[in-house]
């Protein structure tokens, strides 16, 4: 029976060494000493605990190294990991990945969550380096070992979920924004050992008496270091102390506290669940989890804890599973450490591996991994013996190992370093690498360091190369960290990819390139020559749409309504944007069916618009070729249309009503029902709207023009369905705009319906000229009659006529400060319509400036008198054409039938009267159908 704490145990010289040393710090018991001897009080529970506890931190060489000595010294049979249950069945995709990878669950529809948090996603990186990869890669491999995850899953990552609370604090170091640092989205990151100090004033401590400048090179020289050699039993107690000192030390009754404890109970209540389902001896588990939850004082901790607790159930979200790319950048940005930390970690574990003869485990088959020689028979499990002996004692009581310093390395590091300068621009030299080296060894010096370690070095190397300026894209710092092992990012296998995925890759097979690899791939496309590139012409323009920007580029070619290029040529970058691709999978098992739905929720949506649904419409047009998707959302357009009670949306509206409505005429024989009625109906909503818009402030001119344009354009199409044009004339007579520019346009409007004639107009912008009053404001004048070029096209030259009025006729002490208000109007407001104003200038004013001077502005020009016509004595003038060419007559009156012959020209014409005596039936036919019409005669 082992002795309690309280009766001693084995760490009974402990506990009385640190009561003796709190009492004399803090002059008798207080909290100190309840701290400290807490902290042994928690080692001393795990380490007695039936199922053996590994404690491990995130991204350790330390911990992967001992992970890979304890799995083959005792050969569990049962491996417990800290890691999301539910992503149990993707573990064994890992094989056909190239680390790092994380594993990912998706949800892009909720049900059970606010909306606004959708799509839900975590993370859970996994890199080669690391404790859980060696747990995992035992399991799989080795015949008869069980892996279960026994955290909580995805679905509760978001129940205990608490988006209110302030977000950690960075470190100080400012990351770098980089692709690879983005690889993991917005995603919530899972992991196992978040081993650092949620007491800030605690971490400022550390850092500053241990002489670094964040917590990872702290870690690294104090923790990693130190356990690299020591044993199992040092290392756990070592990692346990740490967990415990770091709980002990994190602000109570917080948010994520309780999570933390939350997810203690569920793991360890996972565990007895299958302890007690498969019968299974607790000596032969092994518990993988961080030191942080290792150091636990829940009650329901250990193989006979309390089985109060309940899981509570999951939410009916539908959850999507898959792996993703990722990369040190992207770890190192989601879980705010230091850049440059894991590649530095990967690079220590190598060495490691070298120092300790230690064989780490590695997924058979996996990319990246050499084959070994014959394998050697697995090592005999250990057998459970008597309890653990005091290790800490001894390793908080010995003097720091000072570890020789290693010229060999640390010149080699100077020598390439400087390469890597000259390469990158700078004017590095030999004498910059001797520099680099002394440097090295004078910071760990005063750091108390005897060798220089990989952060010592790239502070030494930014202090004597990078001196006041970086001359190309990339500094020291990050050339020391590719250097040190780089930013290695991973690949997701072609069979680890999800159904879409691969059927992406299936369809651009005829192009003939490697896709999946990473970087940026010309492929050209000539649909002319090999017709059966047209598929592949059709997949990446909808890759175009659903994809970011970079992931598929067209360089040369087009997509729009009733156009299709014969040659393309695309920027293909599908390798880079591997996470992309892959979370269209968890969308859809096609891209059609992908896109499809993502049109449907952007035209259903609660945001949605009239303006946006068209957009969706002709996406579908355009991608699908699916007249009946097309039809439904058109008619959607129509209901959303009628709900609207603004105008922002009506410039887009116009746009693209003005497309479809040229893509139906030209495609399809008739145009369909869905945009008749859309027209109809949005010719009577922007009658009803217009007197409002033309007072409502937060309407923009833009806006309002746009409203004309539709009315004046759909005009012809909306009265032949039915539609009123008194309507239109109603709602123009009753607006009454405010400002200037609006007033532009309301005359404008007034000249097309008629009411305004030109000449009134014209006179209006000379009077307003001729108001020094108004000259201040005639650049909004000219603004609003910008616009209206594009409801009313043909006043260009009425706006034309206005601007060289303007020019002409005002002195420079007035046009010189009214020229800027006047540049600043018109390209703000109506830069899309100055062209049409520049070519109408163009038309009017002479080709050269030599016929300036002696040129008259058509305005000005005289008013030309109507030709007069001449009596006709005989009032024959047509008849002596017919005369004097008979033989067009003859003809036609051969092919009616008509032998009458010609009539004399000297007998008078017959009057009206005569020719209804003669030809009396169309008169009684017309009678007849009048009501009381008398007869003829």
């Amino acid at each position: 029976m082992t002795a309690s704490p309280e009766s001693g145990g084995a760490f009974a010289a402990l506990r009385g060494q640190l009561q003796q040393a709190a009492a004399e710090f803090a002059g008798g018991p207080d909290a100190l000493e309840g701290i400290l001897l807490g902290m042994v009080d928690d080692v001393d529970r795990a380490v007695r605990e039936p199922l053996e506890i590994f404690p491990v931190c995130h991204h350790s060489p330390a911990s992967a190294t001992a992970m890979a000595r304890r799995l083959r010294e005792k050969q569990p049979k049962v491996v417990y990991l800290e890691l999301c249950e539910d992503l149990a069945p993707l573990l064994t995709e890992l094989r056909n990945c190239r680390l790092p990878v994380a594993v990912q669950a998706f949800a892009g529809d909720v049900d059970g969550f606010p909306a606004e948090w959708a799509p839900l996603s975590v993370v859970a990186p996994v890199t080669e380096a690391s404790a859980e990869y060696q747990a995992i890669a035992y399991a799989l491999d080795t015949p008869g070992v069980e892996l279960v995850l026994v955290d909580r899953s995805a679905d509760h990552v978001f129940q205990w979920d608490s988006r209110g609370q302030e977000p950690e604090a960075a470190p100080d170091d400012s990351e770098r924004a980089t692709d690879e640092a983005g690889l993991h989205g917005e995603a919530v990151g899972v992991e196992i050992g978040d081993l650092r100090p949620r007491f800030a004033e605690l971490e400022e401590h550390l850092l500053r008496h241990g002489k670094v400048r964040h917590w990872s090179e702290w870690w690294h020289q104090y923790v990693e270091v130190p356990l690299g050699d020591s044993g199992h039993d040092a290392y756990r107690q070592v990692m346990f102390l740490v967990g415990s000192l770091f709980r002990r030390l994190a602000p109570g009754a917080g948010d994520r506290v309780r999570v933390d404890e939350e997810r203690e109970r569920y793991m360890w209540t996972r565990m007895r669940e299958h302890l007690r389902a498969t019968g299974t001896d607790p000596a032969d588990c092994l518990y993988v989890c961080g030191a942080f939850h290792a150091a636990s004082r829940v009650a329901e901790f250990g193989v006979h804890g309390s089985d109060t607790y309940a899981v509570s159930p999951r939410t009916a979200t539908t959850w999507q599973y898959g792996l993703i790319p990722s990369s040190h950048a992207a770890i190192e940005a989601q879980f705010s450490l230091a850049p440059g930390s894991v590649s530095i970690a990967a690079t220590e574990w190598a060495k490691s591996l070298k120092r300790t003869k230690v064989r780490p485990y590695r997924l058979a088959g996996q990319a990246g991994v050499r084959k070994s020689a014959a394998r050697k028979a697995p090592p005999a499990p250990v057998a459970a013996g008597a309890p653990a002996s005091d290790r800490l004692s001894g390793f908080l009581s010995r003097p720091p190992v000072l570890d020789a310093l290693d010229e060999a390395e640390l010149l080699g590091w100077s020598v390439d370093i400087v390469r890597a300068a000259r390469r990158a621009g700078y004017l590095a030299s030999t004498a910059d690498a001797i520099a680099v080296f002394e440097t090295s060894i004078l910071l760990a010096g005063m750091r108390d360091r005897v060798k220089p370690t990989p952060y010592d070095f790239q502070d030494a190397a930014v202090t004597c190369i990078e001196k006041d300026s970086v001359p190309g894209r990339r500094d020291v710092r990050r050339l020391v960290e590719i250097m040190m092992g780089g930013d290695r990012v991973g690949k997701v296998g072609y069979e680890a990819l999800p159904p879409l995925a691969r059927d992406v890759h299936d369809r651009l097979a005829p192009l003939g390139m490697q896709l999946q690899q990473r970087g940026v791939r010309r492929a050209l496309l000539d649909m002319a020559g090999r017709p059966e590139l047209r598929p592949c012409s059709d997949l990446l323009w909808m890759l175009r749409r659903l994809m970011p920007a970079g992931a598929a580029r067209p360089i040369m070619g087009e997509l729009r309504l009733g156009e299709r290029s014969i040659q393309e040529s695309w920027d293909l970058a599908l390798g880079t944007h591997q996470r992309a691709l892959i979370e269209l999978g968890y969308e859809g098992v096609s891209v059609e069916q992908v896109l499809e739905q993502r049109l449907r929720r952007e035209a259903y949506g609660e945001q949605a618009t009239a303006a946006r649904v068209l957009a969706a419409v002709e996406d579908a047009v355009l991608y699908l070729g699916s007249r009946r998707l097309a039809d439904e959302l058109g008619a959607h357009a129509l209901k959303v249309l009628g709900a609207e009670r603004g105008v922002a949306g009506a410039p887009e509206v116009l746009r693209r009503v003005r497309g479809l409505l040229a893509y139906y005429r030209t495609a399809e024989p008739v145009l369909p029902a869905w945009i008749e009625s859309f027209v109809k109906a949005g010719y009577a909503h922007y009658c009803t709207l217009l007197p409002t818009a033309f007072r409502d402030e937060d309407a923009t001119v833009g806006q309002v023009a746009a409203m004309l344009g539709f009315l004046f354009g759909m005009e012809g199409l909306a009265l032949s369905l039915g539609c009123d044009r008194a309507q239109l004339e109603l709602a123009v007579a009753q607006s009454h705009p405010r400002d200037q520019a609006r007033t532009a346009l309301l005359w404008a409007a007034q000249t097309h319906l008629g009411v305004l004639p030109r000449e009134e107009l014209r006179s209006r912008c000379a009077a307003l000229l001729a108001d020094p009053l108004a000259v201040p404001a005639y650049p909004r004048y000219l603004s609003g009659f910008v616009h209206a070029l594009e409801p009313v096209p043909g006043l260009a030259d009425v706006v034309v006529e206005a601007v060289s009025n303007a020019f002409a006729r005002l002195p420079d002490t007035v046009l010189l400060p009214w020229l800027p208000l006047l540049i600043t109007t018109l390209r703000s407001g109506a830069a899309d319509l100055a062209p049409r104003l520049v070519r109408e200038a163009g038309r009017t004013f002479p080709d050269r400036p030599a016929d300036l001077d002696a040129w008259t502005p058509p305005w000005r020009a005289p008013a030309t008198p109507a030709p007069t016509r001449r009596a006709d004595p005989g009032g024959r003038r047509g008849a002596v054409l017919f005369r004097a060419h008979p033989a067009t007559c003859d003809a036609v009156a051969s092919l009616l039938g008509c032998a009458d012959g010609w009539s004399d020209p000297a007998a008078p014409a017959a009057s009206g009267t005569a020719l209804l005596a003669a030809h009396s039936a169309t008169a009684e036919a017309l009678a007849a159908l009048l009501p009381g019409g008398a007869g003829v005669g």
